[in-house]
């Protein structure tokens, strides 16, 4: 019985303190969250964010801090090309000396979750950038889509001069979530952790299609669009904006979920207002809420990606997909550094983790499925979510709809070469909550998977391989991994890349 060793988490550039770490089922505070730890204390604290992801035993992730940490947070340098904020116990915050392995220099739940709330970026959200976005929401109506395409064309004219987060993916939290595992191995001296894998049965990565429907001709083209998608067995969630658009049928929701696929609510009115003033969007999120309850709708959408998680609250969904994982593009920049998904409060969210079909074809003017590959190969990479909008709006067009085509037939290659999970955004949500939810046991000498839904749940082990951390997966029912083949994070997957 074969274990499967699936990737290399470290890039090895030496430094052996935390990075950052990804959501799998952590609920991220929307306050911030800190070890608490007083300096000179010798207990150990729960790193939360790397034990919620993980879903291994407490005891492989219990550290404690240096000494006290400073009063305000700054960007950190930790490693090649690894950029993050927080807070840190050391004077220079690019130092790359040697750390003791059980005193951290950082709160790594601090920094994750400045990640993955975006709490790093110093958003323009005063009178200048509220005034340009009021003005261009208000001429929209009275603009071409050539028109609109060139302003938007103008305001992601810098996108290169942008080191952090980091274009095309950003994987900063599932880098510091690798190295708090290195830094365990090493201190607690054991081989391996025991931990539940991301995904069920045993599935590399998972993919995930989502359709924005914008106006009523996307709508329309809802019907065909279907047809290609089945075409090439998969299934997408389409988000519905409910005022404004275009006509919201029964019959025409009842079409969507008859055929297998999911319904989610995008926005009110998809005006871009949504979150300009607290008392409009109490007022909003009302109407939104009744919509969703009115859909039989888990799962949400903001028009634009636009976000502030401290509000999600007030959101009566189970899901929320509007965080890019990286987005230089976008009118709101930033990204949550993350391709796994992650609770914000009650609400899990599942990040956007490639490029939106419009940038692609109307920003960057790229027909080709060439950074969409990138993308999905450095996911892979991370065995992470690869989710992807795709507007019915945008690919009406022979040449966008060819372009689409390419990237289905791609995934059809993938299915045979790959274990990949393809899921609708709701599947996504209740496993990723059931997961959040199991444990692992140690009976007999040997861990066990506990908790509803552990059938589906594969038990998987970290462990350094030739100086590099390495994933495998345990052969059931035995629980226990007696060889290995070994597959590099940085080993293109075979399908012409």
């Amino acid at each position: 019985m074969t274990t499967r060793v699936l990737k290399y988490l470290k890039d090895g550039d030496g430094l052996k303190s935390p990075r950052t770490i990804s959501g799998e089922g952590q609920r991220v505070p929307v306050t911030s969250s800190s070890i608490a730890n007083p300096a000179g204390e010798d207990d150990p604290v729960l790193i939360r964010a790397a034990h919620d992801r993980y879903r291994c035993p407490e005891r492989f992730l219990d550290f404690r801090l240096q000494s006290e940490l400073p009063r305000d947070p700054k960007y950190l340098g930790l490693g090649a090309g690894t950029i993050c904020s927080g807070r840190s116990a050391k004077s220079d915050h690019k130092e790359r000396a040697s750390i003791d392995l059980k005193a951290l220099p950082i709160d790594p739940d601090e920094v994750i979750d400045n990640l993955l709330l975006e709490r790093y970026s110093k958003r323009r959200s005063g009178t200048w950038e509220n005034l340009l976005k009021r003005i261009y929401y208000f001429v929209r109506p009275l603009t071409s889509r050539w028109m609109r395409k060139q302003i938007q064309r103008f305001h992601a004219s810098n996108w290169e001069n942008a080191e952090f987060p980091k274009w095309p993916v950003d994987t900063t939290v599932e880098t510091i979530c690798e190295n708090l595992l290195s830094l365990s191995l090493e201190a607690k001296r054991v081989d391996r952790i025991p931990f539940i894998w991301f995904w069920p049965n045993g599935a590399r990565s998972c993919v995930a299609m989502t359709h924005d429907v914008e106006e009523e001709a996307g709508r329309n083209f809802c019907e065909q669009l279907m047809d290609i998608d089945d075409s090439y067995r998969i299934k997408a969630s389409f988000q519905i904006v409910p005022e404004g658009r275009y006509a919201v049928s029964r019959e025409f929701l009842s079409r969507l979920r008859d055929r297998g696929f999911e319904v989610c609510v995008q926005d009110l009115n998809h005006d871009g207002r949504l979150f300009d003033r607290r008392d409009e969007f109490l007022r909003r999120v009302e109407l939104i809420n009744r919509y969703g309850r009115d859909y039989g709708a888990k799962g949400y959408r903001s028009a634009v990606l636009y976000r502030k998680p401290e509000w999600y609250e007030d959101l009566d969904f189970s899901f929320d997909m509007s965080f890019p994982n990286v987005a230089p593009f976008d009118p709101q920049r930033g990204g949550c550094c993350t391709v796994m998904p992650y609770f914000i409060g009650n609400v899990l969210e599942i990040p956007l983790t490639t490029i939106q079909d419009y940038t692609l074809f109307h920003i960057l003017d790229d027909y080709s499925t060439d950074l969409w590959k990138k993308q999905i190969e450095m996911i892979l990479a991370k065995n992470g979510l690869i989710s992807f909008i795709v507007h019915p709006d945008y690919i009406i067009d022979s040449k966008a709809q060819s372009v689409y085509r390419d990237l289905l037939a791609y995934f059809e290659e993938l299915r045979g070469q790959e274990a990949l999970w393809f899921a609708l955004p709701g599947e996504i949500d209740r496993w990723w909550r059931a997961r959040s939810r199991m444990s692992i046991a140690e009976r007999d000498g040997s861990w066990e998977i506990v908790g509803e839904g552990a059938e589906r749940a594969v038990l998987a082990f970290a462990r350094e391989v030739d100086g590099k951390l390495v994933y495998e997966l345990a052969d059931p029912p035995t629980g226990k991994s007696q060889g290995a083949a070994l597959f590099s994070a940085d080993k293109p997957i075979n399908a012409g890349l």
